[in-house]
C-alpha cells in the first residue's frame, strides 16, 4: 500500500505542487491513515494545511477509497536539523 501512495504522490500530486515550487512525500501510513509532510515552498507556506486538504487528500482518497484520512505531518524534518547543527558549527 505504502508503494502505491508514494507512486500516486509523485505521479499525480508532486507536478501540482511542483507549479509552485513543493512537493509531498509519504512519511506514514497506518490503519488507513496517511501522514504526509510537505516540501519545498509549500512546507513553510501559510496555506499548507488547505493544500493537504483540497490537493493532496482528495486525490489520495479518489485514488485509494478505502483509506480512512490523510494528515499533515508538521515536524521538522531530519535534513533541516542537520543542517541547522551544521550552521550552528560554522560549517557550510
Amino acid at each position: 500500500m505504502e508503494e502505491k501512495i508514494r507512486k500516486i504522490i509523485e505521479e499525480k500530486i508532486n507536478p501540482v505542487l511542483g507549479e509552485h515550487s513543493g512537493g509531498a512525500v509519504l512519511t506514514d501510513y497506518r490503519d488507513g491513515i496517511v501522514t504526509v509532510r510537505l516540501t519545498g515552498a509549500c512546507s513553510g507556506c501559510p496555506s499548507a494545511q488547505m493544500t493537504t486538504e483540497d490537493i493532496v487528500k482528495e486525490v489520495l482518497m479518489e485514488e485509494i477509497p478505502q483509506l480512512v484520512d490523510v494528515k499533515l505531518d508538521t515536524s521538522v524534518s531530519d535534513d533541516l536539523i542537520q543542517l541547522a547543527r551544521r550552521l550552528m558549527n560554522g560549517e557550510r
